[in-house]
């Protein structure tokens, strides 16, 4: 019964293939299979946002903003120990560091990513970051949407070249309809996957993220990821501060970088012991989470609360189901602890046997740095009267 069924498929496919052959183009039949990866890239972004959001609305809901909350030394240690057992026993394979694995099926493995690629991504990234993983959700869907355009390339039997299109398509659309930033994707491929820039590459890939995007606008409407308000227009007396600024970025960068190296390192000594990673990983991020609540899964919605704060009780929000609760005066040195030990959490989330990317850690990163650069900014401006506090 199985070779029938093998037989009927493989029929099917032929004529399918013959028809494709007759009556569309090479050009066309690529652009048609571009739009569906763009498609199912946005499916598969939208179905991991959700799923992240239920689970974290299920376990924090009730939640009391006004004091610590001792569950946040228990839900990291749960989730890091249900995604290790899905990839242990149900995937049989690893999943992690997504954007490596892609890199590697276009340098050495002719642009082929399993099938399971398609899937597995986005339900362990889901269960590590629901229950609070210090990880984002961007390398998981690019390594998803890179093995749809992956496996439907190899449906179609299609060559290496036509193969290594389709990836960067499908990692261009996930990240086109993540940040609904159809440019983004593209840059994001050009620059990261290497894909050629050629017409015959980039025209596909355009519309891969202009389908992503599209369709992600129409299953989570048009609400950006990040707003943020103007106060004041830019004026070139903040050039100094501006200046300054980009220099704390690149030191805390190499900070981020070098602390990320060292982290991973002491991790891999035990890659053959994954209860003992589990361990480590697991009571190291539970501790962490439950000192700064700010450091509980992607981090954006504590990065939209410093954006669009206009008061301290807005930013001082950001103290909520913490030991410093109601303590304004602490908010600066809460920041700053929440600063140095973002790569601890997001490497003891990953090194614990959890799954998710450093692409978000790194704008979480960078939004703290830049509040707390310019809080410190204004504080020293305050203290030499050259402007009136707020």
């Amino acid at each position: 019964m199985e070779i029938e069924q093998n037989t009927g498929t493989t029929t099917w496919m032929k004529r399918l293939h013959n028809w494709r052959v007759e009556h569309v183009s090479d050009r066309m039949f690529l652009i048609i299979l571009a739009l569906i990866v763009g498609f199912f890239a946005a499916v598969a972004a939208y179905t991991l946002h959700s799923i992240i959001n239920l689970i974290v609305a299920l376990l924090t809901s009730s939640f009391s903003k006004s004091s610590a909350n001792w569950l946040y030394l228990v839900y990291p240690v749960v989730g890091i120990y249900l995604t290790s057992l899905f990839v242990r026993y149900i995937v049989r394979d690893n999943i992690s560091h997504g954007i490596t694995r892609i890199l590697w099926a276009i340098s050495s493995n002719k642009s082929r990513l399993k099938s399971h690629n398609c899937w597995s991504s986005v339900i362990a990234s889901a269960i590590t970051i629901g229950f609070g993983g210090s990880v984002g959700a961007e390398a998981p869907i690019v390594l998803t949407g890179s093995a749809i355009g992956s496996n439907l390339g190899q449906l179609f039997h299609l060559d290496r070249k036509t193969l290594m299109t389709l990836v960067g398509c499908g990692a261009a659309g996930a990240i086109a309809g993540i940040f609904k930033a159809p440019i983004a994707g593209l840059v994001f491929t050009l620059e990261v996957l290497l894909i050629d820039m050629t017409m015959s590459s980039l025209l596909p890939i355009l519309v891969s993220c202009v389908t992503a995007t599209c369709f992600t606008y129409i299953f989570s409407g048009d609400a950006a990821l990040f707003t943020f308000h103007l106060d004041n227009e830019w004026g070139v007396q903040r050039i100094p501060a501006c200046l300054l600024l980009g220099i704390t970025c690149g030191l805390v960068s190499l900070y981020f970088i070098r602390a990320m190296g060292f982290a991973e390192g002491i991790f891999a000594r035990y890659k053959d012991r994954p209860y003992l990673r589990l361990a480590i990983g697991g009571s190291m991020l539970s501790l962490l989470i439950f000192l700064f609540p700010a450091l509980f899964g992607e981090g954006y919605s504590s990065i939209n609360l410093l954006l669009n704060g206009k008061t301290e009780a807005d930013w001082n929000q950001i103290l909520n189901n913490s030991l410093f609760a109601g303590q304004a005066a602490m908010l600066i040195p809460y920041l700053a602890m929440v600063l140095l030990f973002k790569v601890f959490a997001t490497s003891a989330t990953n090194g614990g046997g959890g799954c998710g990317g450093t692409f978000a850690p790194s704008l979480f990163i960078g939004c703290f740095t830049g509040f707390l650069f310019s809080r410190l900014w204004n504080l020293e401006q305050v203290g030499r009267g050259l402007c009136t506090p707020r």
